[in-house]
């Protein structure tokens, strides 16, 4: 296959984290050629898209890990697969990427499907399962959020629904005189919605990350956060174990995945604190490297593979 990734800086990656950098690795082993672009070299001429982007070499060796060839003009279509991995925020520029994807044409596989990615916010979509969520409020009224924070003897954690990697978490306990401000600032003064939810104290444990391909589950690590700290992300010092799944998370997996699939969210990260789905990130969700360091399996090579189906059956 002829494969486009559209992607953040390659030379600033950490090709031991970045699951990105895992899926070019399993693309070169089975003998895929790859492109490689950044969003901004998206670009469409009449109802076409292309991109400007140049054939890429990886290796595993961090600092020399990645030699470009001579960048080029194509369209999306010379293409069988194009991924788009473009790390969040999902912003203007992102949302206007999707749609130039859009125009990649029918016979060519983009993951995620953009309209798919539009969809879904990575906090809201959770929402849809409510069975599997915690207690959960959504709203642009502090006094909403201070109001049910009143009304409970147990903390909330509170975000904004177009956060991501943990940035403005916080967690609040009753009768902290934080918490108007926190509000206030998280919300901008009632611009943007914020999310509460149920404080869960498995968080403790750690903050479980699912990740599946065409909704199955392949693998799963927990991230635990530091003492000193309530996240688990990986990039704000959580720490990493391989973990097996629940009953429950097998569960949830297979309530959620026919929708992931009618969707188009092909690759998918889900996070999962004491059993409650917390959010599903379906933009550059990470975690391969990690399950195959830690679990032996091999997520990027089981992504292709999948990939080398759809296409077959594409072209069938």
């Amino acid at each position: 296959m002829h494969i486009l990734v559209v992607m953040d800086p390659i030379e600033r990656v950490r090709i031991d984290k970045d699951t990105t950098f895992g899926f070019l690795l399993a693309a070169q082993a089975r003998g895929h050629r790859v492109w490689y672009c950044q969003q901004r070299d998206l670009y469409s001429v009449g109802d076409r898209g292309h991109a400007r982007c140049a054939p890429v070499e990886v290796r595993p060796v961090q600092g020399d890990h990645a030699t470009l060839g001579e960048a080029e003009d194509l369209p999306l279509s010379s293409f069988a697969t194009v991924w788009m991995r473009k790390d969040p925020p999902v912003d203007r520029a992102y949302l206007h990427a999707t749609h130039l994807l859009d125009l990649a044409g029918r016979d060519t596989l983009v993951v995620n499907r953009p309209s798919g990615v539009r969809f879904a916010n990575e906090k809201l979509y959770a929402l849809h399962f409510p069975e599997f969520t915690p207690e959960t409020m959504v709203t642009r009224d502090a006094r909403r959020v201070r109001a049910w924070l009143a009304a409970r003897d147990a903390p909330l954690i509170v975000k904004p629904i177009d956060g991501h990697g943990g940035y403005g978490v916080f967690l609040l306990e009753p009768g902290d005189r934080n918490v108007a401000s926190i509000l206030e600032t998280l919300s901008e003064d009632g611009q943007r919605w914020v999310m509460a939810q149920s404080y869960l104290p498995a968080a403790r444990e750690g903050d479980k990350r699912i990740i599946l391909v065409d909704g199955e589950p392949l693998g799963a690590i927990l991230r635990v956060p530091q003492a000193d700290d309530h996240r688990g992300n990986i990039h704000v010092g959580g720490r990493v174990v391989y973990s097996e799944l629940t009953e429950r998370e097998r569960a949830m997996c297979a309530a959620l995945g026919p929708r992931l699939r009618a969707d188009g969210l092909y690759f998918v990260g889900l996070d999962v604190i004491g059993g409650y789905l917390t959010e599903v990130n379906v933009t550059s969700p990470t975690g391969i490297r990690e399950v195959l360091q830690l679990g032996g399996i091999d997520i990027g090579d089981a992504f292709v593979a999948w990939c080398e189906t759809q296409v077959a059956a594409r072209g069938a």
